[in-house]
């Protein structure tokens, strides 16, 4: 049997077989309630993985996400007070200001992406520190229910996140499948030389991709504090790698040019099914990454164009 005819429908044939397995293990996972709070509490790590879609699609990557989901944290529990609801709009410019010059130091410096976005998550971090003073923030519970305690309710029995991650989701595929940007990011991510011999201005798709995955980053991190009614440097760590995770797995490689933001819901779902596992069979937290880390060379093994790759360094 041909593998590259196979390949297209990994994704979903994966996490089939992973739900099964999961499900027979412990019939409860698959009880519709389990799902859908399954479902609500990895919304943020969507998110995430939304914006990531775009830099990676373009054979980027970002590794600022995590910093800049925790430097909004710190942002919205110190502004909440005085800002109210429109703190959001602050967060999500920062978020978008951020990506943007990590897309400005890419591609007028021709620094990679993988160097200017750990550096730009670096400074976040920083800025997160020094906001915060080194200490995890709270917001007021009152403040917060007032701005944005719709994030965090239901509807029925759906959580509201859910509604917030398919608003999202829409948006960022009629910006793929139906703008300008999305078919420039396409031609860009499948071959950045021939989009600029067509005169493709590719400096300004890169800044536009980044920008994107800042913002998406700040939605995600701003989720994360109302959720928690606060924030904190480091309250984000340790989503990062399930989030690049369930960008390869879903079928968007390192290359990019092909996949795209619904694969990464794919992935996503790849990613909650996984940690669900690991809940179930008792794995500890401190074997998890380990085992993200192993899904993430299976998933860029797998997914990776080597026709793109004359040589791996």
């Amino acid at each position: 049997m041909d593998f590259q005819r196979i390949k297209p429908h990994l994704p979903w044939l994966t996490l089939v077989v992973l739900t099964a397995f999961v499900g027979i293990a412990n019939p409860t996972f698959l009880a519709p309630s389990n799902l859908l709070m399954l479902a609500g509490d990895i919304v943020p790590l969507f998110i995430m993985a939304l914006g990531l879609t775009f830099a990676i699609y373009i054979g980027g990557i970002d590794l600022s996400a995590q910093s800049m989901a925790n430097l909004v944290t710190v942002i919205a529990s110190i502004y909440l007070a005085s800002m109210g609801a429109f703190v959001a709009v602050l967060c999500v410019l920062a978020g978008f200001l951020f990506g943007t010059l990590s897309g400005v130091i890419t591609t007028k410096l021709k620094v990679p992406s993988f160097i200017s976005t750990l550096a730009i998550g670096g400074v976040a971090f920083s800025l997160a520190q020094w906001l915060s003073g080194q200490k995890a923030l709270f917001m007021d519970a009152s403040q917060r229910d007032a701005s944005f305690g719709w994030m965090i309710g239901r509807t029925g029995i759906i959580p509201n996140e859910l509604f917030l991650a398919a608003a999202l989701l829409l948006l960022c595929l009629f910006i793929e499948r139906r703008t300008v940007l999305g078919r420039a990011l396409k031609a860009v991510g499948a071959g950045e030389l021939a989009a600029a011999a067509s005169g493709l201005n590719v400096a300004r798709y890169k800044i536009l991709a980044f920008a994107l995955s800042g913002a998406l980053a700040a939605i995600a991190g701003l989720l994360f504090s109302v959720k928690l009614s606060g924030g904190a440097p480091t309250i984000a760590n340790g989503f990062l790698l399930p989030a690049i995770v369930a960008v390869l797995v879903g079928g968007t490689p390192l290359t990019g040019g092909v996949g795209g933001v619904l694969n990464t819901v794919i992935g996503t779902l790849i990613v909650a099914v996984i940690r669900a596992s690991m809940l179930y069979f008792e794995i500890d937290a401190t074997r998890q990454q380990m085992v993200f880390g192993l899904v993430l060379i299976a998933a860029i093994a797998l997914t990776i164009d080597r026709s793109k790759l004359r040589v791996v360094k």
